[in-house]
């Protein structure tokens, strides 16, 4: 029977992952959900700067706090809404759109 070896590698990522990650899902699901929350704050963040406004002024528009505006901004924020986001949406003249995509070990390492 073969032992199964690792290929050495320079790739930081890879060895972070085999490191801290590998063989341990509870890992793989908080990091997958940090990364869905630094997209949404980043996602909201892009789209106010395009629209030229300040954070208080995004949230006059939406009818909430500069502060409401400034934590959904926040890449570590895990309390984002939908009704939230569609607000913000359509203050913006966007829509909201959701996509479910599997998750793969391979996405994990791609997207760091």
């Amino acid at each position: 029977m073969a032992k199964h070896r690792r290929t050495a590698t320079s790739d930081a990522v890879q060895i972070l992952y085999h490191r801290y990650y590998e063989g341990r899902p509870e890992r793989v699901r908080g990091l997958e959900e940090a990364r869905a929350n630094d997209s949404v704050a980043r996602k909201l963040t892009a789209l106010r700067l395009r629209a030229g406004l300040t954070q208080r002024q995004l949230a006059s528009l939406v009818g909430t706090t500069a502060s409401a505006i400034c934590r959904l901004e926040d890449a570590e924020y895990e309390g984002h809404s939908l009704a939230m986001l569609n607000r913000i949406a359509s203050a913006l003249k966007q829509r909201v759109e959701i996509r479910f995509v599997p998750v793969t070990q391979s996405k994990t390492l791609k997207s760091a």
